[in-house]
């Protein structure tokens, strides 16, 4: 990643620093259009270019210390989470990270195989940052995600989103460690996947990504992170 200070102004990738993906674990489904909602429809109110600048506003309004991106074994996958769409995310840690938590029945799940956020802190425009980041999602080598050992296709080809213009608000301590308060314009680029709902029981989600070069973080950067989740049932009476 290189120094997160350095590059907060410039970019920040959602990634670790190498690829690497846990033997599957729960019950294969028979093909990953059952259980993806469709690319770039909108979904629970939502485009996916919202979905994906909400996304960068959950992880980025949480202090460094107990943000999810920095959580190897899933401790932390509950936090924040609120209604009918709840996040995954990547890692900052080295090597891969294999997370263990649960969630209730009848949530779907958002989450970027590999992505960047460019955020303005002097006077940049949201074309000029858009223009910073493609290179960095251009040059991507490689996507994965798997679901209970069934691969979703055609990531390159489909999976690619460009976020809506956003702000960015950071509490004190937060992950780039500069001055708390809100940023814009703030753009996102990367590969999105949003699943329908698991059914009860064990599930095992995996994604991988790399990019063989980013200007904005200083070289090539990847991702590599498997969830293994338990749908709890949930009763309302």
């Amino acid at each position: 990643m290189g120094d997160l200070t350095k590059s907060w102004k410039r970019a920040v990738a959602a990634g670790g620093l190498a690829l690497g993906l846990m033997a599957p674990v729960g019950v294969a489904v028979a093909d990953s259009d059952s259980i993806i909602v469709p690319p770039h429809s909108k979904a629970y109110g939502n485009k996916f270019s919202e979905w994906s600048a909400q996304w960068w506003q959950f992880v980025l309004s949480i202090p460094a210390a107990g943000n999810p991106l920095s959580d190897p074994v899933g401790s932390q996958c509950v936090l924040g989470q609120r209604g009918p769409v709840w996040f995954l995310v990547g890692w900052f840690g080295p090597g891969t990270a294999t997370r263990a938590c649960s969630i209730p029945e009848g949530v779907a799940l958002f989450f970027p195989v590999i992505n960047v956020v460019d955020v303005n802190t002097t006077t940049q425009t949201a074309q000029e940052l858009r223009v910073e980041t493609a290179p960095c999602l251009d040059a991507v080598t490689s996507l994965s995600v798997m679901v209970d050992d069934v691969p979703v296709q055609s990531l390159r080809e489909k999976f690619r989103v460009r976020s809506e213009v956003f702000a960015v608000t950071l509490p004190a301590g937060n992950l780039f460690a500069i001055g708390p308060g809100t940023y814009s314009p703030a753009i996102d680029d990367g590969f999105y996947v949003m699943l329908k709902p698991l059914s009860v029981g064990p599930h095992t989600v995996q994604f991988a990504g790399a990019s063989a070069g980013c200007p904005l973080i200083g070289g090539p950067f990847s991702v590599g992170v498997t969830y293994n989740l338990t749908v709890v049932a949930v009763s309302l009476e």
